[in-house]
């Protein structure tokens, strides 16, 4: 049997270069940087507010005269439209002001293996 074929013990039998380790490290990390600009907070809360905060600020321009009285003379459903519409646009203005920063590549790696 080679060094690398598989044995009856867990463990034995795959031997990984430190090479390889930080190289597998550095693949996941870049992974989990990417997963975590993609899912950042203030892309989904923005998002959704701004989502929201359209179809509210429709149904408040749509609103009628009854609807409006019963809020004693505030369109509120447009006014609360607005406020989620702003606080949307601010959630991804400040996104796109201070992105997520990349990852730092670890140390021990030759530079060519950093993209250097």
């Amino acid at each position: 049997m080679s060094d690398n074929a598989h044995s009856d013990r867990p463990g034995e039998g795959f031997h990984y270069s430190e090479k390889d380790v930080l190289r597998e490290v550095t693949e996941l990390q870049g992974k989990s940087a990417t997963a975590a600009r993609i899912f950042d907070l203030r892309r989904i809360i923005g998002g959704l507010f701004v989502l929201y905060g359209v179809i509210v600020t429709i149904t408040g321009i749509t609103d009628s005269k009854a609807a409006i009285d019963k809020a004693q003379g505030v369109n509120i459903n447009l006014w609360t439209g607005i406020g989620m519409l702003l606080l949307g646009i601010f959630f991804l203005v400040w996104l796109r002001l201070r992105p997520t920063p990349p990852p730092v590549p670890p140390e021990g790696l030759p530079d060519q293996e950093r993209g250097e």
